[in-house]
């Protein structure tokens, strides 16, 4: 699939956000590279083809109104390894949707690990909460 093509795809992933996400990426790029530049899989330990997605900045919950101010957030997504593991275009479709979640994740703070846990774990069913009015009491009892 040609680059730009892959790129329209990532737009969309980009808008179909929930606004209250989509609206905290302002200061976000995001970038379609073919590949992983070898020195940053060197420092990460991996290999070539291994690495689909990275978000190179501070995460937000990390940011400070103190600090310093520092450069845009960057979200890398690489193309040839995404396309390498997808079958189909539908197929490569999600994958290219997970990885810009998985990424923006990284830009709120979010670990691997936190990720992991969250895909993995059934949503939090709300506890039906009782809203009754306080009953009460004839003075000098105990309710």
């Amino acid at each position: 699939m040609q680059k730009d093509a892959f790129a329209e795809i990532v737009e969309e992933a980009l808008m179909s956000l929930p606004e209250e996400f989509s609206r905290k990426l302002e200061n976000i790029e995001v970038v379609v590279e073919d590949e992983p530049p070898e020195e940053v899989l060197r420092e990460l330990g991996l290999r070539g083809g291994s690495l689909l997605g990275l978000y190179h900045g501070v995460p937000l919950k990390r940011k400070s109104i103190w600090a310093t101010p520092s450069l845009p957030g960057k979200i890398s997504i690489y193309r040839i390894p995404i396309m390498a593991l997808s079958g189909t275009r539908e197929e490569m479709r999600g994958r290219i949707r997970e990885v810009v979640i998985h990424e923006i994740g990284h830009h709120f703070g979010l670990t691997d690990r936190d990720m992991t846990v969250a895909e993995h774990e059934p949503p939090q069913a709300e506890e039906p909460q009782a809203h009754s009015k306080p009953r009460k009491t004839p003075r000098g009892q105990k309710q």
